[in-house]
Order: structure tokens, then C-alpha cells, then sequence
């Protein structure tokens, strides 16, 4: 267990706590290249900063202070321009650096005074990637968004946002958690579908490593040996916020002390040979919570992840647990965030970041030899999206399509029917 102290340390991301200065370090998620695609600004919360995310007529992205120099209005009601965001209220007009450009009144009033040069608001630079608008709130120069090798992979990709109301450590830990998969997942949804066995097969043995970009955790479970890619390959706890298990990532970003925005990039391998290329990859937003009754949703694997993360509190209190054996990676994890705050506390350059070119070209991740799914499982049928609550008409539709015109077929279990299992996920 920790102290109070040493609880608020890993928790607190506000400018100028030592987790949050540990965070800046590190390209974030924010939002999908979509989004903004549709709709031209976004307030954005972010560790702390109320900011707003836009994209200019030019097709130059900025993320700059939510409010206007001027007189604080908010700038995510302005509207954008060939270049820069301009605020509804006077007109003033900001670039992507947060220079103010124009002043049109001021400049008609008093020409000679170039008011607007003394003007400067916050501003952070933004890099599309992968289907995703990354931010970083770091100091400059900045290392380079990472270039992972299965955003190259041929699929169907798609983004799903969630806010989850707790702290994001909380849920982070969860992706150095191998035994909670067989309980919370397997064994949890077998009782809510009314049945009483028989349940998952039972972990054995766990293991942990680091390498360049986080940790490796490995399992063996009793129908599995040393030699199954579950041990040999294992999964990625992605450094310093992410999950990673070969055909999909989970950010957790923070949004501020006490909510997390959860980013999930999916892909699904498409059938046939023929190349396959997106316009577009779609984004949606997927409820955590059921309106008729208020409580969490459960039917799907990462909503069952959100209820244990909301059930510890909006910040865990760790003075409080009792860790086992199965916690090894979490005691790990936390034990280099500590170490990692202080030696950015002391000017050093943070674990996993990526600066050489030459080094960030698709950078190949722990992945499974078939890409995320357990040997023997992969498939020509489209299955069910059992990952989160609420895929969107089209995209199913859109998806089948696809499969149907590739020469796959659609399979028509619904994701609560059927064992949820460990291809791709855990």
C-alpha cells in the first residue's frame, strides 16, 4: 500500500506536479482527424488546461488557450479562417502559435500601435497520425509522435472515445493485469448470462519484463504451455498510458485528476488480397452508462474494464489495498513512474520517447505471429464488435459490406452471446 503522500504524487497530472511535468513528455491522443473534418474547433481538456483543438481552411491544426486574450471569451464557439482561429466575440485572430495575427478593430483605431505583437496565448503543437490528432504539452524541442508498425497493417480501423470519471492511473494499471481478464471478462460475463460453469481456464503462472517501450506481461493458464505466444510473446503495457495487444490500442489520457478520456484504436483484418484502403477512419463515442437504469454497462469487454476502474473511487486510495502476487507488473509500473517524474525532476530525458528519425519508421511492437489473434482463431467471418458498447449502424453496416464484397462472410452472434476470449484483447 502507499501513503496519502505517495498516492497524490502518481495521481495529480495539473502543470507543475511531478507526474503531470512526467506526462508532458509524451504525444497524447486527443481526438480523431475526423472530427475536426466535421466540425472545425474542439474544446479539449487536457492534464489540467482547458484548451481548444482546431483545424484552419488551410488544413493546419492548432491547440491553443480555450479563451481569447482579449476578454476571455471562449474560442471554441470562434470560427477558423485560411489561417488561424478567429474569436466570435471581436474578431481576434490567432495562429497555431498562438500569435495574435489580427485585431481589426484595434488595427483600424490605432494602426500605429501593433497591439496584436504583444499578444500571445498559450499554444501546443498538434501531429495527425494513425487516424489521430496528437497533442504534446511539453517543453521543446518535442520527441516524435511514435510511428507504430501496425498503423501500416491492411484493415478496417476505427476510433472509439469514452470519458470515464476516475483517475487515469487507475486505469492504466489495468494493462499490466493479466489475472483480471480470467475473473472480470471470462468468468464474470459466463454469471451474467446466467450460467454457473464451467468457468475460464485458470492462470498458472505470470510474468513480467520491460523493454524499450513499456512491459511485456506473460501468462501460462491451464490450457496453455510455455510455448504458447501467450508466454513467449505475451502483451504490451504501451508506455506511459496505453494498452497494446496486436490489433488494437487503449490510451488512458488525462483529462484532469479525477477523468480519463479512453482512446481505442481498432483494426480489423479485412479477407481477400486485394489492397485495402480507407477514406476516412471513422470515429464514434461510446456510452459507459445505461439511461434507463444508471447504472455502468457491462456487456461489452472494455465497459466491464471502466466498472472495475469507476468502482475504486474517483481516485483510487491506495493506502488502503492489499497487493498479491498478481500484482507484480502494477507494483513494477508504479515504482518506474516515480523513478521516471524524477528524472525528469531533474532535467533527464524520460523512458520511451523517440527522437532519430531514422528509428521511428514503423516500429515494430510484441505482437502475435497472426497479428492480435491467438493461433487458430483467426477468421474470414466478420465478428461481432465486442469491445465496446454502442458501434454505430453505419459502421456495422459499412463493415459487413466490406467482408461481404471480399469474399468473407458475417457471423450473427450478438457480442453477449458466446465466451468472450482472449484473441486480441487480453
Amino acid at each position: 500500500m502507499l501513503s496519502e503522500d505517495e498516492n497524490r504524487y502518481l495521481a495529480e497530472v495539473g502543470p507543475g506536479t511531478p507526474m503531470g511535468e512526467l506526462m508532458r513528455r509524451y504525444w497524447m491522443p486527443i481526438a480523431a482527424a475526423a472530427e475536426l473534418e466535421d466540425n472545425a474547433t474542439k474544446p479539449v481538456r487536457l492534464m489540467g488546461e482547458d484548451l481548444v483543438l482546431y483545424r484552419d481552411l488551410g488544413g493546419k491544426y492548432g491547440l491553443l488557450d480555450q479563451h481569447c486574450s482579449h476578454r476571455r471569451a471562449d474560442l471554441s464557439y470562434g470560427y477558423v479562417e485560411e489561417t488561424g482561429l478567429r474569436c466570435n466575440y471581436h474578431g481576434w485572430l490567432y495562429d497555431e502559435a498562438g500569435h495574435c495575427i489580427e485585431q481589426p478593430f484595434e488595427e483600424t483605431a490605432h494602426p500605429e500601435a501593433n497591439f496584436k505583437e504583444k499578444i500571445l496565448i498559450k499554444s501546443y503543437p498538434v501531429e495527425a497520425k494513425a487516424g489521430l490528432l496528437w497533442a504534446y504539452l511539453g517543453p521543446k524541442p518535442a520527441p516524435l509522435v511514435p510511428d507504430w508498425d501496425v498503423f501500416y497493417d491492411q484493415g478496417y480501423k476505427q476510433i472509439v472515445f469514452s470519458h470515464v470519471p476516475c483517475n487515469w492511473v487507475q486505469c492504466q494499471e489495468n494493462s499490466i493485469d493479466p489475472v483480471h481478464f480470467e475473473w472480470l471478462h471470462s468468468n464474470w460475463s459466463l454469471r451474467m448470462k446466467g450460467s454457473t460453469g464451467p468457468y475460464s481456464p485458470t492462470h498458472l503462472k505470470i510474468g513480467f519484463d520491460e523493454f524499450d517501450y513499456g512491459f511485456v506481461y506473460r501468462r501460462i493458464r491451464s490450457d496453455t504451455t510455455e510455448d504458447n505466444e501467450l508466454w513467449t510473446v505475451g502483451r504490451v503495457c504501451l508506455w506511459p498510458n496505453a494498452l497494446y495487444t496486436g490489433n488494437h490500442f487503449e490510451w488512458r489520457v488525462p483529462i484532469d485528476d479525477e477523468n480519463t478520456l479512453s482512446v481505442g484504436w481498432f483494426l480489423d483484418n479485412v479477407p481477400g488480397e486485394e489492397p485495402f484502403e480507407q477514406e476516412r477512419i471513422p470515429y464514434w463515442y461510446s456510452p459507459i452508462k445505461d439511461p434507463q437504469t444508471g447504472r455502468w454497462i457491462s456487456s461489452h469487454v472494455m465497459n466491464q474494464d471502466f466498472i472495475a476502474w469507476v468502482g475504486q473511487g474517483t481516485n483510487a486510495d491506495r493506502t488502503q489495498e492489499h497487493l498479491g502476487d498478481s500484482d507484480r507488473g502494477v507494483i513494477m509500473m508504479r515504482r518506474k513512474m516515480v523513478e521516471q517524474a524524477q528524472l525528469v525532476a531533474d532535467g533527464g530525458e524520460p523512458f520511451a520517447t523517440i527522437r532519430e528519425a531514422d528509428l521511428n519508421q514503423k516500429v515494430r511492437l510484441p505482437r502475435f505471429a497472426d497479428g492480435g489473434a491467438l493461433p487458430g482463431t483467426a477468421s474470414r467471418a466478420l465478428r461481432p464488435f465486442t469491445f465496446q458498447a454502442g458501434q454505430p449502424r453505419a459502421i456495422t453496416e459499412e463493415m459487413e459490406r466490406i467482408w461481404v464484397e471480399r469474399g468473407g462472410s458475417v457471423a450473427v452472434a450478438a457480442p453477449s452471446q458466446g465466451p468472450i476470449r482472449l484473441d486480441g484483447r487480453a
